[in-house]
């Protein structure tokens, strides 16, 4: 046999080895796409509701847009959860929830936690039977979860609460059981968190200090209220953040390659419920990946600005409207943009705030109407928006009531709609076709320069405080953040020690 005649019977044996490796490795991806794709759980799309806050647009065509992503951690004790959670079987209640707000340029993310018993209004939702309940105020934020007392919980119900609440589209929801929560902390091989102190309660046996958590500790640490640092709800969800942000370094040190989304993929899809947006493995695998770039110190957590209101909890205003508005414009938590340079970019950089006013724009009508009564409120607001260059600015008749303050417009004149509601930090937005002008209606959180904020001498005392004068938090968080806002953030880089209780 010739020397050509061995290298070319070499080089087939080599090509043939290759591609039987190749075909072994398509095949066992292929199979293990495959068990993933059974191990997911989705939820009926059909009780979402229909009228829902519009989806962003791109700035450009091809462009990505802001995701948000509705996080809930059920406890419900059926499908074995009660070996890890204790109690009784039956269906459970979101005690946690984080809206993730994943900003268009995909670099930058803030994690919204909302308290379980916030006062909410509950929008119509769909029941197991079919039928739709009518909407109901005051009531628990958790509840919507166990709306129709499924098995599974009604992830929809919660979606349709929160869009309504926020005025955010939820892109997708993703329901983590307490099994979910042990079979990810041990995929990753343990998640690092601090302990404020020795806890022996309820069947809860954690050390003081850095522990590494896995399976039912980790379990025990992400629900447990009583017998550790203040035994509250806030303090709890604050231990959650910063549970989370450990989770998410601990991700990151291993590299998003497929050897490392797998195995947790395969470990959180057995306990996942998700929308059918994500309900295959690929696109989980995807959306991972689409986020990949955003690292620790641009991560933000922030608890949904709150009080006590009795037992239970109320979002302060106007701090809360304001948070929403900041994520709907997608911009930073003290009001930059992240397109561009990222949140570097100059302080309110967008056209809304700052751009120059045409000529035709300083001559849009706008009405300005005192909403609470006060004398001189209306008088004010017309000063504030001449001073910002509008020319056409008259009074309208008091409509007295009005707890907060909202900016109609016709569609026609959306850009210049923005300009004047960045005029007044709070306002909801509102289109008013054919009405050929822009209305400011002042409401009880109007806050004119040099003056006590109206709604701050009727309301209670909050903890923390409500006012919307800047502010710098210990975490780091930059001045111009409403202090509602402020004292309730941590960044994800945060010592995971730091600020573990609210009272603290």
């Amino acid at each position: 046999m010739s020397s050509s005649t061995r290298r070319r019977r070499y080089l087939r044996t080599a090509i043939g080895l290759a591609a039987v490796l190749v075909l072994s490795v398509v095949g066992a991806g292929a199979w293990f796409y495959h068990r993933l794709d059974s191990n997911i759980t989705t939820f009926d799309a059909g009780g979402v509701a229909t009228e829902r806050p519009p989806a962003p647009v791109p700035a450009s065509p091809g462009a990505q847009v802001p995701v948000n992503v509705l996080l809930l951690g059920s406890d419900t004790r059926d499908d074995g959860n009660n070996a890890l959670g204790g109690g009784d079987q039956g269906p459970g209640h979101s005690d946690t929830a984080i809206l993730l707000h994943v900003y268009a340029d995909h670099k930058h993310a803030v994690g919204v936690s909302i308290p379980r018993d916030t006062l909410v209004t509950l929008p119509a939702c769909k029941l197991p039977d079919g039928t739709w309940t009518k909407p109901r105020t005051d009531q628990m934020f958790n509840s919507a979860f166990s709306v129709g007392d499924s098995p599974k919980g009604n992830p929809a119900c919660t979606q349709n609460t929160v869009e309504k609440l926020t005025g955010l589209r939820i892109d997708h929801t993703v329901v983590v059981d307490f099994k979910g929560a042990a079979a990810m902390a041990d995929a990753v091989g343990g998640v690092d968190a601090c302990v404020p102190n020795d806890v022996d309660e309820y069947g809860i046996h954690l050390k003081k200090g850095i522990q590494r958590l896995t399976g039912q500790s980790a379990v025990d640490y992400l629900r447990a209220r009583h017998g550790i640092g203040d035994n509250s709800d806030i303090g709890r969800m604050k231990r959650q953040q910063a549970f989370l942000s450990s989770m998410i370094k601990k991700v990151q040190s291993q590299g998003f390659s497929l050897t490392t989304l797998l195995p947790l993929a395969d470990a959180a899809t057995r306990s996942l419920t998700v929308d059918e947006g994500l309900g295959t493995a690929m696109k989980l695998v995807d959306f991972a990946r689409s986020v990949q770039d955003i690292k620790l110190s641009d991560v933000t957590f922030v608890t949904a600005p709150w009080r006590f209101a009795g037992d239970r909890v109320r979002l302060v205003q106007p701090d809360a409207d304001t948070l929403w508005k900041l994520l709907r414009e997608d911009r930073t938590l003290d009001g930059r943009s992240t397109a561009g340079t990222g949140a570097a970019a100059s302080p309110d950089a967008s056209p809304s705030a700052d751009a120059p006013l045409g000529p035709e724009q300083a001559a849009v009508p706008i009405t300005v109407v005192n909403g609470v009564g006060t004398a001189g409120l209306a008088g004010s607001g017309a000063e504030t928006l001449k001073g910002r260059g509008f020319q056409n600015v008259v009074l309208g008749a008091n409509d007295p009531g009005k707890q907060h303050t909202q900016v109609s417009y016709d569609p026609a004149l959306k850009t210049t709609a923005d300009q004047v509601a960045a005029l007044f930090p709070g306002a909801s937005e509102v289109e008013e076709p054919g009405s050929g002008g822009i209305t400011v209606t002042l409401g009880a959180d109007y806050h004119p320069a040099g003056s006590t904020r109206l709604d701050a001498v009727t309301s209670p005392s909050p903890a923390p405080g409500t006012s919307a004068a800047p502010s710098t938090s210990p975490s780091g968080v930059p001045s111009g953040v409403p202090t509602g806002i402020a004292e309730n953030t941590r960044g994800a880089d945060t010592d995971p020690c730091a600020d573990l209780t609210f009272g603290s």
